[in-house]
């Protein structure tokens, strides 16, 4: 029950700052995975996505539709890409060992904070 209300947590602590910030899930999720419950690293990245499928094509996806914010052509032809780049990002991720996968993730993490911490406003 206990593991229950933990993923309940990170599910709310991550859509709130999806909405609120605009980031991905992910960068909530796999972190959150890895530290609170001790998931390793490859199996909190596919639990991650995983996650995405139901909240990004169902209901966000429908109210942009509704309101005319979605060029289909557009949709259609990088959904393709992504659907191949993560077939192909899959396969890749599956093969580098643990310990260097999360520190991909990790490096990655920091240099987009560090960009984003010291990028100058827009002017």
């Amino acid at each position: 029950m206990t593991e229950v209300l933990i993923l309940l947590a990170i599910g709310v602590f991550a859509g709130v700052y999806s909405g609120v910030l605009g980031i991905g899930g992910g960068l909530v999720i796999v972190p959150a995975l890895v530290l609170f419950l001790s998931m390793p690293q490859k199996m909190a990245q596919g639990t991650s996505l995983a996650v995405m499928i139901p909240p990004l094509t169902l209901l966000s996806t429908y109210i942009y539709y509704k309101a005319g914010h979605v060029d289909l052509r557009a949709a259609i032809w990088i959904c393709l890409g992504f659907f191949l780049g993560g077939y192909f990002g899959g396969r890749l991720a599956v093969m580098i060992p643990e310990l260097i996968l999360r520190r991909m993730f990790a490096v990655f993490l920091v240099i987009v904070a560090l960009q984003m911490f010291f990028a100058k406003k827009p002017g």
